[in-house]
């Protein structure tokens, strides 16, 4: 073990000791010449390095644009994505009309959608990808690209789904019955075409229905008279859902309860 250590610390210390020759060299077409060898060999943090420093030499010349284009992809395959796709975005208002443009468009809404972390936690990434996905659809209408894109969609509007209903579904174990029924009816209208609509609707009734038995007595029939409301709503839009028999018997409940007030 200590052996394959030291072979790895030998190592290291031999591949910092060459960037910093390279780096020292007064020659910027060896520095080029050197910083491709280490894009091929997938260093890419030399190759950063290397490029980075003779970027204002090649600044103008037939060289820059595909140096440019290397040196984002080095901050992009070492996952450094928010400063890769700043560097997409400069590729593109540097070379608009380059060949590569359609490409880094797409890489720059590919950069949010690495950067757009699990559902517990903040989508604003997640949200910002989906946007920058569809957008380069409507931009790109037929490049060869549109069909990952809407695969990645379709990931964020899942991802965005699980992290409302996660959200709901708190304020229901909380008891917090009405909170719960506006989110889950939120939930709803922002993923209308969910497999789910038919369970997030049912969870309204739910949440509803515990909320009005909760209630006060002078204000319980205005609130059972709003579960029936979304009961009726329910069987409307979902006459063939595997659920219209729990909402029926939630219609009987509601009916009892306000029978008895």
């Amino acid at each position: 073990m200590r052996v394959f250590l030291l072979f790895i610390i030998v190592g290291l210390i031999s591949s910092c000791s060459g960037i910093n020759k390279v780096l020292k060299n007064k020659d910027p077409e060896y520095k080029l010449r050197m910083a491709e060898q280490y894009y091929v060999k997938k260093k890419y943090n030399f190759a950063q390095t290397l490029y980075e420093d003779i970027m204002p030499h090649f600044k103008g010349t037939a060289v820059f644009e595909d140096l440019y284009y290397k040196y984002a992809y080095c901050a992009y395959y070492q996952k450094d994505y928010l400063n890769a796709e700043n560097l997409f975005k400069n590729f593109l208002e540097v070379f608009p009309n380059s060949t590569k443009a359609e490409e880094l468009d797409y890489m720059r809404a590919l950069c949010y959608y690495k950067l757009s972390p699990k559902v517990p936690l903040d989508q604003s990434n997640t949200i910002k990808a989906l946007g920058m996905l569809q957008t380069f659809i409507n931009t790109h209408p037929g490049s060869t690209r549109n069909k990952e894109a809407n695969e990645f969609i379709e990931i964020c509007h899942d991802k965005l789904e699980e992290k409302e209903r996660i959200g709901a579904k708190l304020y229901y174990d909380l008891g917090q019955f009405r909170a719960a029924g506006v989110s889950f009816s939120t939930l709803l209208n922002d993923f209308p075409d969910s497999e789910k609509c038919d369970e997030y609707k049912l969870m309204v009734i739910k949440s509803y229905y515990k909320f009005a038995e909760l209630s006060v007595d002078e204000r319980k029939v205005e609130r059972f008279e709003q579960v029936i409301t979304e009961c009726n709503d329910f069987i409307d839009r979902f006459p063939d859902s595997k659920l219209v028999k729990e909402v029926e018997r939630y219609i009987s409940l509601t009916n009892d309860n306000i029978k008895k007030i």
